[in-house]
């Protein structure tokens, strides 16, 4: 049994295996979908979540690791989506599919978390985008 904080709700997830990733507890036991599988191997940045307010790939986070850590998906981003990122990425359009921009915008947030700004967030979004919307996503960040 491990407690996470996730969100600002303290979550009691039975898993019996602590090199389980977070991102299965997070889908699978918790019901979060918004943090999305892609690679599995820390490259595509689908899964990227804040833990103690750094950028982290929920796939290869083992669910032992997060206990006791604060954790924010993008649901907990902002309960009516007024975070900046979100309202920049609504306002530009960014999304054609959808699927890789939860941790799009999660590494966006996180660089300002980080104390970045302008071209500085940019450079920390190295997360993949099979549809190609890298344009709309530079639009959003100059926005920030």
């Amino acid at each position: 049994m491990y407690t996470l904080n996730v969100n600002g709700t303290t979550y009691q997830a039975n898993v019996s295996d602590g090199a389980t990733p977070l991102l299965w507890v997070l889908r699978d036991i918790l019901g979060l979908t918004g943090t999305k599988y892609g690679c599995g191997i820390e490259v595509c940045g689908a899964c990227t979540v804040l833990i103690d307010g750094q950028r982290e790939h929920s796939c290869v986070y083992d669910v032992s690791s997060a206990a006791g850590k604060r954790i924010v998906t993008v649901e907990g981003l902002s309960p009516d989506n007024s975070h900046p990122v979100q309202q920049a990425w609504q306002g530009c359009q960014v999304p054609q599919c959808g699927y890789c921009q939860s941790g799009m915008i999660m590494a966006a947030a996180g660089a300002i978390q980080a104390g970045h700004r302008g071209p500085e967030i940019l450079s920390e979004i190295k997360n993949l985008c099979v549809c190609g919307t890298y344009q709309r996503v530079r639009d959003a960040v100059q926005k920030l």
